[in-house]
């Protein structure tokens, strides 16, 4: 009770007495020239457009002495010259122990039908990153639930990790896995774009009563604006922070860099910027790298961000310019392949063309043996798969081929199953796969 007047209290002190207020007066290209509010706004200030259709919120995007320029929340339809346009000030959330599973949208309120209380402090959503010099290193390695990630493709407290995949191919089945079984405090999961029917089925059948007991959603669908879509993904980053900074262990879960990138693509456009790089503007890199380094490791008596980074990848397209941007900047990829998931094994993970720059420190030498064994036996297997399947391949031909193919569909079913026995048991029986090829 005392926290809820404490929030209480807060809040009615952030509350302003006097309000800035101009007037629009032009519209054009799905922005706003406002005046009278030159003087005291900032870049990326949110506003208030009152008409007489209601009230939307918005952005400013440019600043000259003739005024600003503002980009609505919404489509504008209904406004009109002369409308009100109401400075609010930075773009601010107050995230409280109370959001734990609770389903928020990029403005911190409540979408799931549920009152919510602010916290106590406020704080931006486009903060920076901790000093590089301050920052631990990555910490020890983590308990996932799933077979390939305790052994092949390990994570470890603090790693930032790309998921690289296209539609239909388990990418939400693994982010689910994830959020039960990850060894985490807290889990933050950014839904950017998602269709609207998705977010109860994610919650309810892909997270379950299991996942949502420890996590926080933020939630913005696909009809939503691309200010509020790339809003978005920093909001859920500034929840983890808050938690981060409470010295807990935060798994944040981003569902997807990609239409992040794309909402970003709008509004950079509608504030000037030229297209550069396959349609998106110079800023994009920029953007998705100071996101990510807000992840990762804390600095002496915080928690850490371990931190999962979906890139959706139109046909496996590993050099398209969100892909290739992201994969420089984490410290580890992995590849999800359609033909893996057609064949009906999941997680669709390729080990081949995934990495994790964990290893070899989140392993020990027998099991970095045991990975690279693996590794060497997958990759002969798929040198000669195109005659093994022709049934041209002759038995004596080539060692390392013969054992591939007495292990392979061992490790394949390995790859696809859950891991309740934790890191060692996963060791354990990959070194069982693997010794079927020694025989």
């Amino acid at each position: 009770m005392t926290d809820i007047f404490e929030n209480l209290r807060t809040r009615i002190s952030q509350t302003s007495i006097t309000k800035r207020i101009g007037r629009i007066a032009e519209l054009a290209g799905g922005t706003l020239r406002v005046t009278g509010l030159s003087a005291g706004s900032s870049l990326g200030d949110r506003v208030l457009i009152r008409g007489e259709s209601g009230t939307m919120g918005g952005e400013v995007l440019r600043l000259s002495k003739e005024g600003i320029s503002v980009l609505p929340d919404g489509s504008g339809e209904g406004l009109a010259i002369d409308d009100t346009v109401e400075i609010v000030g930075r773009a601010e959330i107050s995230p409280d122990q109370s959001w734990i599973g609770r389903i928020i949208d990029p403005f911190g309120k409540p979408i799931d039908g549920k009152p919510l209380m602010p916290g106590q402090s406020a704080r931006s959503v486009r903060a920076a990153p901790p000093l590089p010099a301050e920052r631990r290193g990555l910490g020890e390695r983590l308990e996932t639930g799933t077979s390939i990630f305790n052994t092949m493709l390990p994570l470890v407290r603090g790693q930032r990790i790309g998921l690289f995949a296209g539609s239909g191919v388990g990418k939400s089945s693994l982010l689910g896995k994830f959020a039960r079984g990850v060894d985490a405090d807290i889990v933050v999961i950014a839904l950017v774009g998602e269709r609207g029917r998705e977010l109860r089925e994610f919650t309810e059948r892909v997270l379950g009563p299991q996942g949502m007991a420890r996590a926080v959603v933020v939630a913005a669908t696909s009809d939503q604006s691309p200010l509020v879509r790339r809003r978005c993904m920093w909001t859920a980053m500034t929840v983890a922070e808050h938690f981060r900074d409470q010295g807990l262990h935060v798994l944040l879960l981003a569902d997807s860099i990609t239409r992040f990138a794309e909402a970003h693509r709008e509004v950079a456009l509608a504030a000037g910027e030229q297209g550069s790089l396959r349609g998106f503007p110079p800023s994009t890199s920029h953007t998705i790298m100071s996101l990510a380094e807000r992840a990762g490791p804390g600095v002496e008596g915080a928690g850490d961000i371990t931190a999962v980074f979906t890139v959706l990848v139109a046909g496996s397209d590993m050099e398209e310019p969100v892909a290739d941007i992201l994969r420089g900047v984490l410290d580890g990829h992995v590849v999800m392949d359609r033909a893996i998931a057609e064949r009906g094994r999941f997680p669709a993970i390729d080990v081949l063309r995934s990495v994790s720059r964990s290893l070899p420190d989140a392993a020990t030498e027998p099991e970095n043996g045991l990975i690279s064994e693996a590794r060497r036996l997958l990759g002969a297997y798929e040198r000669a798969e195109m005659m093994i399947q022709a049934g041209l391949y002759s038995s004596g031909s080539d060692p390392a081929v013969d054992a591939a193919i007495k292990v392979w569909p061992a490790l394949d079913e390995f790859f696809a199953k859950d891991a309740a026995d934790g890191i060692e048991g996963s060791f354990q029986r990959l070194n069982h796969c693997l010794s079927l090829g020694r025989k």
